[in-house]
């Protein structure tokens, strides 16, 4: 035979400088701990979602005046737009709300500035000269613009001394760094109002006009300029601003025949508040009644800190209670999300240290503790590099970065595994000494381990590249993975081999035979009982915890239990049950080698059939997993226009029923929280605003570890039963999304140019879709509506215009004594300013009569200037009618949704399959389309990347396979172990009945595209030197087997052991368990619900490819080479007679 002796540059030289790797360990350790600490912690990441809103105020217009007078202008100067995906609108009274969405790999802030462009262009085309007419407000939204906590302010005040409270907080809170906005909810609005009576101003021979006018004219604040006097430059400013409401009553008014007139006897002038336009409500287990508090919605910017934000704000509350707040002020926050992120960062860190023993350990059974602990060490290290880079990158520490590092957690070993088990094979025979072992080693392994590194991130490349908000959620995993397996690569060949030169001996026969307390032994204990004590003594010196020493401790117990007991365990292991193991696996590979065509077919036939036992087992799918609520949110719709106090008193009712509900499981229950008018959406409807018939209660869950095993998906099924029957009512019952912010599971989009047709069309479907009791169904809600009340006032133009008056003056008049009209601002001591506001006084601006007899005072040129005043009612007639609450439009076409989520347990897929049935054979007019969007448009986008994703992961895994072996025959057989690993995922899912989730089972599939054809690689190269060294084919193929089977074994035990903890929900809270010996094990939570689909799809095809590559990709090989024999007439070499005789140390 041939000896090749190969060594790898890098590796060897680390070997020659062990100083300078070792100081690198130490810098790469030290830096690595700082910039974990500094990196901003967050739930979930900050995402742009790829969409502008451009929102244009146009007070008093109808839905079908903003349509055609500002939405339909902009919409056609948007859709010529680079990189537009689609468009989007919704007209409502007074203002158009028009959605630009972009393709993914669209920077939102250049979308932004189109944007702008484009609304510019626009302007010519809308009403010009119009006051009511306000401008467009271009806007996006990131995932940080969501509240992370909630501060409701409560106590035996009135509503405007409690505001002076919450702007206190308001006001010191907006000027942490770490936050964006503060909006306050349930405050009132402070306004100077002047309420003028109809009749007395028309006495008095003066209009609005006239008064904003005058009062406009005398509150100035302004500078007049500058002199030179005595050769001092002097400023001259008029500070002649209002300083309190009885200045603005006091002023003089003249009308048009020069007669004076106080403001004060012709209106009703105060400092006061606008009508209170939303509501919140609190009620926690420490009071069992609701009480009406201000509320103070926290967000925070993007790729800040959110516990720090969320600790500084929690500290200032404590401090302003001591300090500034009287005592009967009650200040609670909800829905922090900080402890939800602390629970979630804990969770995966415990599970990743979960995950790093159990490698450990099993590595410890295969390679020996020393050894272990090389290969063990690679995780942290690479980690620690990984932390290195992130902040370069903008990367923050959230659950998606941490579940890529525990998904890492089993795959960068793999490399240092086979770095120390090639080390150990070589340096065990006892031929070359450790040094020249450590560099042969490398050296032998590095193309097939750089290779297989390299077909591991080949499938996370594409995922780099998905644009979508969800691609910009799951960003992060294909870049950390990306890091953390190229670290894992330097990691192997710099410092593993160090590692193994310095602390790899030989073994001796009987060493561990009878482990005595030697002085090594005592050594490392006594040092470790000393650093224990030095902890404790810190600790009753109040100035450490306890942890530390409990840490050292159980340190102590695990070193003496590995010297007296599992050092014998593990040498036991190694030389009985793991040597008959293998030699089993030998004699079932000679076996299987004999008849490797049947072993192919086998396969194949087996690949068929777990096809059609999973389409006959039909498991579930879904989009995105949800698990058990933490929230549990009810929408109450009440028809449009109904007035706000109205929904406030229909939502007194509906959170006194979830109160209820709630009650006997209030341990579980942390707060019940009601909203109206203001953030009372739901997440997954694209129109976001204030509406007066809207309100939401929330219920608030405690941490998914206090429940003591209580379901609160029961609770929310409970609540979603409770809320049903309030007449007048629309209510939908939901939990939080547990991902990005998607649409409505059901959204029927109903498509036309008749907004008449759409209205009846979408009615008939609601209908006919009822009478076909389509379970799961929860509410079908039309986001169009055709019943809102409306009263026309029908001006006869010629008779007006016969008077002198245009319409615009009588709709001026109309609006500024119901809406009102701004006269200025009025500017108190604490520099808030707050409008003057002029209109009619309550009771006749809610007076239809008033209204219409209004005079309109004007001077009429026509009779040399006279003064005339004729009431609105001479040339204007009322009608009472229904109009349509809004108008949506989609892709500039109309567009009427019906809307709903789906009740679980019922799986939103087979709703819509049985929804889009139905629908084919529903009649529907010409010239109306009906269409399935929303959630299921999502998730079709989302399937159709992933399968690209796939393709071309197989290309890149293709391309580089070929690279290295140059052989079409070779790479078939290596490529073909990813979709026979696929038969695991397909019979794991269909035998324990598990539901396929499309994003993160697909993703899953991906990412063992990549693991699965690494060990194929070392087989396959390991089987090549064989050959090239002489070796028969058959004995190659089998050496080769047994030769790679303990790698090979480790790497796939090693990965599938990292991913169980958190596939299992196990967790065990390690900070808790050392400083106040309290663990806390439990199983399940949040992330074994979001992260468990893609956890088991990794560890049934890893478990399955393991024995593909041990067993099939040997016969492969060799049906390969026979075939490429037969075929090109090369003589095909026979096994020898005699089994090859392999050692098994």
């Amino acid at each position: 035979m041939k000896d090749l002796n190969k060594e790898f540059g890098p590796s060897s030289w680390a070997i020659d400088n062990k100083t300078a790797v070792y100081v690198l360990i130490f810098l790469v350790t030290v830096l690595g701990l700082i910039s974990y600490n500094s990196l901003p912690k967050e739930n979930f990441p900050d995402i742009a979602q790829s969409k502008v809103f451009i929102t244009t105020a146009y007070l008093g217009q109808s839905p079908q005046n903003i349509e055609n007078l500002v939405t339909r202008q902009i919409e056609k100067q948007l859709k010529s737009l680079k990189g537009l995906k689609k468009v989007t609108s919704n007209s409502v009274q007074t203002s158009s709300v028009i959605t630009a969405e972009f393709n993914a790999n669209i920077d939102i802030k250049d979308a932004k500035i189109d944007v702008k462009d484009a609304v510019d262009k626009a302007k010519q085309d809308l009403p010009q000269g119009d006051q009511n007419l306000k401008e467009s407000i271009i806007s996006d939204i990131n995932v940080a613009d969501l509240p992370i906590l909630y501060i409701n302010i409560s106590g035996n005040y009135d509503l405007k001394k409690l505001k002076e409270y919450a702007d206190v907080l308001k006001d010191e809170i907006e000027s942490y760094k770490e936050i964006s906005k503060v909006d306050e909810v349930g405050a009132l609005t402070p306004e100077i109002q002047i309420n003028v009576d109809l009749n007395k101003m028309a006495a008095a021979q003066v209009s609005f006009s006239d008064i904003t006018q005058m009062v406009g004219n005398e509150n100035i604040l302004t500078s007049a300029g500058t002199i030179k006097s005595d050769g001092v430059r002097r400023a001259i400013d008029i500070k002649r601003d209002f300083k309190n409401a009885d200045e603005v009553a006091a002023m003089v008014i003249r009308n048009p025949k020069g007669q004076a007139v106080y403001l004060r006897d012709i209106a009703d002038v105060k400092d006061s508040f606008l009508e209170q336009e939303s509501y919140a409500r609190l009620k926690t287990n420490d009071n069992p009644n609701f009480k009406n508090v201000i509320t103070l919605n926290v967000s925070k910017r993007a790729g800040e800190n959110l516990i720090e934000a969320s600790d500084k704000i929690n500290d200032l509350i404590k401090v302003k209670q001591k300090t500034v707040f009287p005592k009967g002020l009650d200040i609670v926050v909800t829905g922090d999300q900080s402890d939800k992120t602390r629970t979630t960062l804990n969770d995966l860190i415990n599970t990743i240290i979960i995950g790093f023993i159990l490698v450990t350990v099993i590595l410890m059974f295969f390679m020996g503790t020393t050894n272990a602990v090389f290969v063990a060490l690679s995780v942290p290290l690479s980690c620690f590099i990984a932390f290195l880079i992130m902040p370069a990158i903008g990367f923050t520490l959230n659950m998606i970065v941490l579940f890529s590092f525990l998904l890492a957690l089993g795959i960068v070993v793999d490399d240092a595994i086979v770095v120390i088990e090639n080390t150990h094979r070589i340096f065990a025979n006892g031929k070359v000494p450790i040094k020249q072992a450590a560099k042969m080693a490398a050296g032998e392994v590095f193309l097939p381990v750089f290779s297989g590194t390299m077909t591991t991130l080949a499938p996370f490349v594409p995922l780099a590249f998905w644009n979508s908000l969800i691609g910009h959620f799951m960003f992060f995993l294909p870049i950390t993975l990306i890091i953390t397996l190229l670290a894992s690569l330097v990691v192997a060949y710099i410092i593993n081999p160090v590692f193994a030169v310095d602390f790899m001996k030989p073994h001796h026969e009987g060493e561990h035979d009878n482990p005595r307390f030697d002085r090594k032994t005592t050594i490392t204990v006594g040092v470790m009982a000393g650093l224990a004590i030095f902890s404790y003594a810190l600790f009753l010196a109040g100035i450490w915890t306890m942890g530390m020493g409990n840490f050292l401790v159980l340190s102590i117990l695990l070193y003496l239990l590995n010297h007296f007991f599992l050092l014998k365990v593990i040498d036991r292991f190694q030389k009985k049950a793991w040597p008959k193991f293998q030699r089993w696996y030998a004699d079932l590979l000679e076996k299987a080698v004999r008849r490797p065509v049947i072993i192919l077919f086998g396969t194949i036939v087996l690949f068929f059939l777990t096809i059609v036992f999973m389409i006959a087992r039909s498991p579930k799918v879904e989009f995105f997993p949800s698990g058990d609520p933490n929230f549990a949110y009810v929408y109450i719709t009440m028809p449009i226009g109904t007035d706000q106090a109205y929904t406030n008193e229909v939502t007194k009712k509906i959170e006194k029923r979830v109160a209820d509900v709630v009650a006997p499981d209030k341990d579980i229950v942390s707060s019940v929280i009601s909203n109206v008018t203001k953030g009372v959406s739901d997440p997954q409807d694209e129109d976001q605003g204030d509406y007066e018939n809207k309100g939401k209660v929330t219920v608030a869950f405690v941490e998914f570890g206090k429940r003591n095993g209580k379901d609160t998906k029961v609770v929310l099924a409970n609540i979603r039963k409770a809320v049903q029957g309030i007449p007048g009512a629309k209510i939908a019952v939901a939990q939080e999304n547990s991902g990005p912010p998607v649409q409505k599971d059901i959204s029927i989009e109903i498509v036309g140019d008749n907004l008449d047709t759409l209205v009846a069309t979408g009615n008939r479907l609601k209908t006919y879709l009822a009478k076909q009791n389509i379970a799961g169904i929860e509410n079908l809600i039309a986001d169009v509506q055709s019943d809102k009340p409306e009263v026309v006032f029908d001006i006869n133009r010629e008779r007006a215009n016969r008077e002198g008056i245009s319409t615009k003056t009588i709709s001026d008049a109309l609006q500024t004594a119901i809406f009102g009209m701004p006269a200025g601002n009025f500017r108190n001591t604490k520099e808030d300013d707050y409008k003057i506001q002029v209109r009619a006084l309550e009771n006749q601006r809610s007076s239809l009569e008033e209204l219409r007899n209004m005079k309109i005072t004007y001077r009429d040129l026509a009779t040399g200037g006279a003064i005339r005043q004729v009431p609105i009612s001479a040339f204007t007639d009322i009608r009472y009618t229904n109009t349509y609450s809004n108008i949506k439009r989609k892709q500039q076409r109309r567009v009427l949704t019906l809307g709903s989520n789906v009740i679980k347990p019922f799986n939103a897929n087979e709703v819509n399959a049985n929804i889009l049935q139905a629908i084919n054979n529903f009649k529907k007019p010409d010239n109306v389309i009906i269409k399935q969007g929303g959630g299921q448009e999502d998730q079709m986008e989302a399937m159709n990347f992933l399968l690209g994703a796939l393709a071309t992961s197989f290309g890149l895994i293709l391309i580089i396979l070929m690279i290295q072996f140059n052989s079409i025959g070779k790479t078939f057989i290596i490529i073909s172990e990813i979709f026979f690993s696929i038969i695991g995922v397909l019979l794991g899912v269909s035998i324990f009945g598990m539901t396929m989730s499309i994003v993160m089972t697909g993703v899953g599939i991906i990412a063992l595209a990549g693991v699965v054809v690494r060990n194929g690689i070392l087989l396959v190269e390991f089987t090549d030197m064989l050959i090239e060294q002489g070796a028969n084919l058959h004995d190659a193929v089998v050496e080769a087997g047994h030769t790679r089977m303990t790698p090979v074994l480790l790497t796939a035990t090693a990965a599938i052991l990292g991913l169980i903890p958190l596939a299992v929900g196990f967790n065990i809270d390690f900070v808790g368990m050392f400083t106040h010996f309290a663990p806390h094990i439990h199983f399940g939570g949040d992330n074994v619900a979001f992260w468990g689909p893609l956890a088991w799809t990794m560890i049934f095809g890893l478990g399955f490819a393991t024995i593909i590559t041990l067993i099939l990709v040997p016969c492969m090989y060799i049906i390969r080479y026979n075939l490429k024999s037969w075929l090109f007439g090369k003589k095909s070499v026979e096994p020898h007679k005699e089994v090859l005789e392999v050692e098994t140390v």
